[in-house]
């Protein structure tokens, strides 16, 4: 019993399919973290620049 555990600790089969898993689920994160922080910049400049826009008065030509 002893020895297939220190068999089944030492092995390093499957290492990189961990080390993959933990790196695409920090990028997802990462992502989802950006998309949080900057979820309201473009709303708020769409409605400054609406608001400026429709501040334009256009005057009737001649």
């Amino acid at each position: 019993m002893r020895s297939s555990l220190k068999t089944f600790l030492a092995a390093e089969d499957g290492a990189v399919t961990v080390d993959w898993v933990v790196l695409t689920a920090a990028v997802v994160g990462m992502a989802f973290a950006v998309m949080v922080i900057f979820n309201n910049g473009p709303a708020n400049l769409a409605t400054t620049f609406a608001t400026k826009v429709g501040a334009i008065s256009v005057k009737a030509g001649d």
